[in-house]
């Protein structure tokens, strides 16, 4: 019994909204047991306590650890439980074992067991998270004031004409103003509805534009703060330092490389050769917040930046495409911040 206490289990979590399933392995990969709990606080020390009694719980597989398994990574982690995060089976594999929360919990224990599972999951704690947050809800009030203003063009677009005429304005904001101080264009259906809706989409659009403005203020601050090295580099704004540095996340040790981070973003280089043809494609994996961050700084350095456009001249006249200029730029760019970044991140952990 002693021999059995001591042994290494290892853990392996599918994380759902309500409820975590976990399994147990033990080092040889023998299953040991399957366990549902609940998403709460006590339903994660009661999974630590019930894993821990197969053998000495040191490490743990776990999907979703940026979504639903958020919390339990935190427990996992301050319980001295080393976490990797676990990306959820292929369809292939799916299609030969079938589909079930322990089917899936097991699978992501015999990948760490297996050394397949190798990421460190992103740390949710400091000033990178701040920036996370932040940026969500501004990506979502950019999308939604395009929205009002679309909105409410194609209104005015068919009202009739002597409203159109009165209330159209080249420029948004003055648009939206007219719109705004509307009392009443008349007095049947369609024009009272014509009025309130108008209104009420321009008061909206005034509302999300206040908004951005206090968002860019707090991202303005933070990366300022955090992040100045990242900032001093031409093309870099609060909002492309942002990003970076929250997809980053605020643990700088998950980095092992610039080629890591490359990766991350999803401007590593794929190979798309075949026959007597080498090349290399984009990619479209990783994530698109980041590789949208890296495009607005390549783009912005396309347009002012002397080095950056004697490149691109150079490599259009060498027969390379735009698009493939562009990936070979998002790389170089990497390449460049990747130091920077790792800098800032290991300012915030007091590392530097």
């Amino acid at each position: 019994m002693k021999l059995e206490s001591q042994r290494e289990v290892v853990l392996g979590v599918d994380t759902h909204l309500d409820v975590h399933v976990g399994v147990v392995i033990s080092e040889i990969g023998q299953l040991l047991g399957t366990r549902s709990v609940s998403a709460s606080s006590s339903g994660y020390l009661e999974l630590i306590s019930w894993a821990s009694a197969f053998g000495v719980l040191t490490r743990a597989g776990v999907e979703g650890t940026g979504t639903y398994g958020a919390g339990l990574c935190r427990v996992l982690l301050d319980n001295g439980v080393t976490v990797l995060e676990v990306n959820r089976p292929d369809r292939a594999k799916r299609r030969q074992q079938g589909k079930s929360d322990p089917t899936d919990a097991e699978s992501a224990a015999r990948a760490v067991l297996s050394g397949l599972a190798t990421a460190i999951p992103k740390q949710q704690s400091g000033a990178c998270e701040a920036m996370r947050i932040i940026s969500v809800a501004r990506r979502s009030s950019v999308k939604a004031k395009t929205q009002a203003i679309n909105q409410l063009r194609a209104l005015l677009v068919s009202a009739p004409q002597d409203i159109r005429e009165k209330l159209w304005r080249t420029k948004t904001s003055d648009c939206v103003k007219a719109c705004a101080k509307i009392r009443s264009l008349g007095d049947s259906v369609l024009l009272q509805a014509l009025t309130s809706t108008l209104r009420s989409l321009a008061k909206r659009w005034l509302t999300l534009a206040a908004e951005l403005d206090q968002f860019d203020k707090q991202l303005e601050a933070l990366t300022r703060t955090h992040a100045q090295q990242l900032r001093s580099r031409f093309g870099v704004g609060p909002h492309t330092a942002a990003i970076l540095l929250s997809v980053a996340g605020d643990n700088p040790d998950r980095l092992k490389s610039e080629a890591a981070l490359a990766s991350l973003c999803g401007v590593n280089p794929l190979p798309a050769s075949s026959g007597k043809t080498t090349r290399h494609r984009l990619n479209r994996g990783g994530s698109r917040a980041a590789n949208n961050a890296l495009w607005t700084i390549a783009m912005v350095r396309m347009r002012s930046d002397p080095r950056t456009r004697i490149y691109v001249d150079r490599r259009t006249t060498e027969g390379l495409t735009p698009k493939e200029i562009h990936r070979c730029l998002k790389r170089y760019i990497v390449r460049e911040l990747f130091p920077l970044i790792v800098g800032d991140l290991g300012k915030l952990q007091g590392c530097v």
